[in-house]
């Protein structure tokens, strides 16, 4: 279960999607304010999942072989072959909309003589409040993963302390690169935007790559993971 756990973190938290959401909440005004707001969120979600998960198995894992735990297996196989689907379709819909040359199909927009003094994307970031940081987050949790990291809790066995150490480990790794950046903003905000800027040019760039990536090898792994102890 440690594993497993640790493993479907570090997925979680480079799953490109809220990263990119988490960079427009934390370059708004008042950005750590929104940024806080978005984690709280974000972990509460996880810590939610967690809870409902153990308070059906009263903190106690399903016998081997027994059909609960049977049933789980099938559960999380499915979930991880969802993810492989996932990842082929978006790989494909990626080429399909790419040119023949390697770059999209978007065209080059004509000057239109002077910008206003505020793009359409910045009056986008300064709407950011906090309430919709926190929505996002809700949003844009990756719930095809955590329901992978759900079938895994159902192995906790709260009589013993490692169990506990690995669901805190697994929030906290899901949660490391968020935290990281909102820290990075809080100590060193001028080099935080910076650094920030130009992760989000290269999340514009290859987002979908990441997301493909990410969710293929978690699919994989899960998928390999439900297999063995289905047959083991």
């Amino acid at each position: 279960m440690v594993l497993d756990l640790l493993t479907i973190g570090l997925v979680i938290t480079l799953y490109p999607l809220p990263i990119a959401a988490f960079v427009v909440v934390v370059s708004a005004p008042r950005g750590v304010r929104k940024g806080l707001a978005f984690i709280l969120a974000w972990l509460a979600c996880l810590v939610a999942v967690i809870a409902i998960v153990l308070l059906l198995t009263d903190g106690e894992p399903p016998p081997p072989r027994s059909p609960p735990s049977t049933a789980v297996l099938v559960v999380k196989l499915v979930l991880g072959l969802g993810l492989i689907v996932y990842s082929e379709r978006k790989r494909r819909r990626r080429r399909t909309s790419a040119a023949p040359d390697g770059t999209t199909d978007e065209k080059p927009v004509a000057s239109q003589g002077p910008k206003s003094p505020k793009s359409p994307k910045t009056s986008r970031v300064d709407e950011v409040t906090v309430w919709s940081a926190a929505s996002l987050a809700v949003l844009l949790q990756p719930w095809g993963m955590v329901g992978v990291a759900a079938t895994t809790v159902v192995e906790a066995d709260l009589s013993h302390g490692e169990s506990y150490l690995a669901l805190l480990a697994f929030c906290v790794l899901a949660t490391s690169t968020l935290l990281t950046m909102e820290l990075y903003m809080v100590f060193a905000p001028q080099r935080a935007q910076h650094a920030l800027t130009g992760l989000r040019l290269w999340l514009d760039q290859h987002k979908e790559q990441a997301i493909v990536v990410t969710c293929l090898v978690l699919g994989l792994w899960t998928v390999g993971r439900s297999l063995y102890e289905l047959t083991a």
